[in-house]
């Protein structure tokens, strides 16, 4: 029962970023999100069309040999999962990296068989738990932080700032269940500090 509540709250929050067969893309953008996410809408269209496509070619690639999951954010895309050789994993990192719109690949892969589908699942539980924390902490809008969970290995992505980055790693890495955090952050400047209000006039 608390798990699924957990679920609830994190897919309200930001959308859940979960682990299918094979490969997975993440980036879906709904009518709220366009208009609280700090991608342009002409961006957040990119990153859909990277995932699909980069997707696309490397299960082209790997057929059922691995376990890949690419996840676009700002045009930079994280591969994670398993990769049966270095040589597959470095042409899986190709097959992004030459992907029409793609600036930056992260790739994360680790040599080694696909992992179990209990793992995945208790990935998924780890980025709703983690989520979730992002609500309770009240620190930074969630929708800013992008999570993805591979081998209870946390990566964040997003456009945030010093601060907001800050916060979420502590948040993430003292979430039980995580191992590591990896910060595959964009940062941009801290806004302007508020202008104080102005006094009112004293009254005649």
């Amino acid at each position: 029962m608390i798990r699924l509540a957990l679920f609830s709250l994190a897919a309200l929050a930001a959308g859940l970023q979960g682990c299918a067969p094979l490969i997975v893309g993440g980036a879906v953008a709904g009518g709220a999100m366009v208009a609280v996410d700090r991608r342009p809408p002409d961006i957040m269209a990119s990153d859909e069309r990277i995932e699909l496509q980069a997707t696309d070619r490397i299960n082209g690639l790997f057929k059922d040999k691995g376990h890949i999951n690419v996840t676009s954010f700002n045009r930079q895309v994280l591969l994670t999962g398993e990769a049966p050789t270095e040589a597959l994993k470095q042409e899986a990192e190709r097959a992004a990296a030459t992907t029409p719109e793609v600036k930056s690949v992260v790739n994360e892969l680790v040599i080694g068989p696909p992992s179990e589908l209990g793992a995945r699942s208790n990935d998924t539980y780890i980025t709703s738990l983690v989520k979730s924390r992002f609500v309770t902490a009240q620190k930074f809008n969630p929708i800013h932080v992008k999570v993805v969970t591979e081998r209870a290995t946390v990566y964040l992505m997003g456009l945030v700032t010093r601060r907001e980055a800050d916060d979420a790693t502590q948040i993430a890495r003292t979430t039980n269940g995580v191992k590591r955090v990896v910060r595959v952050f964009e940062y941009i400047p801290d806004p302007p500090p508020a202008k104080p209000a102005s006094a009112a006039p004293p009254k005649e």
